[in-house]
């Protein structure tokens, strides 16, 4: 059977499937337009976020010296690029987005569990990133035209007039780039990556200049011996968890690609190339501004207020916020739109889905979330601590199990003769594996008393999950084809 043939007969087969629309459908091999530097400039933009900044230059502030933060960056890279390639090979050879892509384990309705926890991380993620985002631009404002100064001091819900007003330009301003679907996303990525890399090149520069050529190493009492080097693990594993969503549902994007190599060729330059030029970029801003004034800044928007020249300033601040932007349409728009859609598949789809998501980013009052850690550690971190087991199970189904044997058709057929129907849409199996292994990494990662071992959750998770669903899955009822071969993969 041809790869026509196969997608003639998923569209014939469940054209009245409310398992199969338009936007989860598998992509068709000639419509596949990302090559390796539309993969690059996915890390290129998401590496370089605020977020990530604050996070690598916080290593810096726990006593990391210059040398341990590269030596974190490195592992962390080496085992992304690792995790990153597999997830995203998947995605090339069934096309189809997460939500469908959990239904080989979970089953076509239990695919709802993985698909509703990637959503609603994302969608947290999405409002929390719009208000950093709003927040760059309402300093430029206030920076630009002092007499808007006056917006800035009451407040309404917790945020105030000028807060509210950028918020909800730069929340429209990514519904219109969404509406457009993933070809609009692949377009900005390729202009925000450039303009990225550049700006944040630059302000290391000046920074750089402005220390006289020189900078700290290290803060005055960094770490040495054992704790530096529990921190340069702790720090590289943190570093994964914080890609712990993209590595879940890097299909979204890779069942666009062109070919397996433009997936690897993308990934060797976006993570382990651009994280060591990333770390190489906090070490030189930290340090710099360490040696300046003995002062150990939180993100670099704390640098970029201090340039003196408006001009550079509001370049700086407008890249920034492009590049939040980036990160934001990457990371917290996509997998919620998919997880919408295949929740409500005859009333969603990718546009409407993407303002039901961005709604939902704002009623939450994102700044509220952000301000309260209490429910940054304990809500998002607790539903961050679930994606490592989500992983494991999928990865040993997909990969240990079935040896990347798909039946695609399948994916979109409610028969209950479905190879991946079963027990009323739901794969018992799959569950069993990940409800404790979910328990032990949640207790892990927000438990006191497991502090030490709290920034590896995501890994004890995701290897608990996949060493159970191993040993418990039904290997009977993994392509029952007698020969071994490949059923019907729609992408090839």
């Amino acid at each position: 059977m041809t790869a026509v043939d196969e997608r003639s007969s998923v569209e014939a087969g469940n054209a009245a499937s409310g398992l199969y629309t338009y936007d989860l459908a598998p992509t068709k091999k000639e419509g596949r337009r990302w090559g390796a530097y539309n993969v690059f400039t996915l890390w290129a933009n998401d590496v370089h976020s605020l977020g990530n900044y604050a996070f690598a230059i916080g290593l810096f502030a726990l006593g990391l010296n210059v040398w341990g933060i590269l030596a974190a960056f490195a592992l962390a890279s080496v085992l992304l690029f690792l995790l990153l390639t597999l997830s995203g090979f998947m995605g090339h050879k069934t096309g189809v987005p997460f939500p469908v892509m959990s239904r080989i384990a979970f089953g076509i309705k239990g695919a709802k569990i993985p698909a509703g926890v990637r959503g609603a991380v994302a969608i947290a993620w999405f409002g929390i990133q719009t208000y950093l985002a709003s927040s760059v631009l309402s300093a430029l404002l206030v920076a630009m035209f002092p007499g808007m100064g006056h917006l800035d001091d009451n407040a309404v819900l917790g945020q105030s007039t000028l807060g509210w007003l950028t918020f909800l330009a730069l929340w429209a301003l990514q519904v219109l780039i969404v509406s457009y679907g993933m070809q609009m996303i692949r377009r900005y990525m390729a202009f925000a990556a450039p303009t990225t890399l550049i700006t944040m090149c630059a302000l290391a520069a000046w920074m750089f200049f402005r220390a006289d050529g020189s900078v700290s190493l290290s803060i005055d009492a960094p770490l040495t011996g054992g704790a530096m080097w529990l921190q340069i693990l702790q720090g590289a594993a943190l570093w994964v968890v914080v890609y712990g969503t993209f590595v879940l549902n890097f299909c979204d994007f890779t069942r666009s690609a062109r070919s397996r190599s433009s997936i690897v060729r993308g990934n060797v330059i976006g993570i382990p190339v651009n994280m060591l030029f990333f770390a190489v970029i906090v070490a030189v801003l930290s340090g710099a501004q360490f040696q300046l004034d003995g002062h150990v800044i939180t993100s670099p928007t704390d640098i970029v207020r201090t340039i003196p020249n408006m001009f550079l300033l509001a370049a700086a601040s407008l890249a920034l916020i492009a590049l939040t932007v980036a990160v934001n349409l990457l990371a917290n728009f996509v997998a919620p739109i998919y997880a919408l859609v295949n929740l409500f598949p005859r009333r969603l789809n990718f546009r409407s889905a993407g303002v039901v998501s961005a709604v939902l980013g704002l009623v939450i009052l994102p700044w509220n979330l952000y301000n309260s850690p209490v429910v940054v550690n304990y809500f998002l971190g607790g539903l961050g601590a679930l994606l490592g087991p989500l992983f494991g199970v999928i990865m040993a189904d997909y990969w240990l199990l079935r040896k990347a044997r798909v039946n695609v058709p399948d994916l979109y057929t409610e028969d209950a003769q479905g190879e991946y129907h079963y027990r009323r849409g739901y794969n018992p199996r799959a569950v069993a594996a990940f409800a404790p292994s979910a328990a032990a990494a949640v207790v892990l990662a927000l438990v006191p008393a497991f502090h030490a071992v709290a920034g590896f959750s995501w890994f004890i998770g995701a290897l608990l999950a996949a060493a159970l669903y191993a040993l418990i899955a039904d290997r009977s009822a993994v392509l029952r084809d007698v020969d071994g071969e490949a059923i019907a993969v729609a992408a090839e």
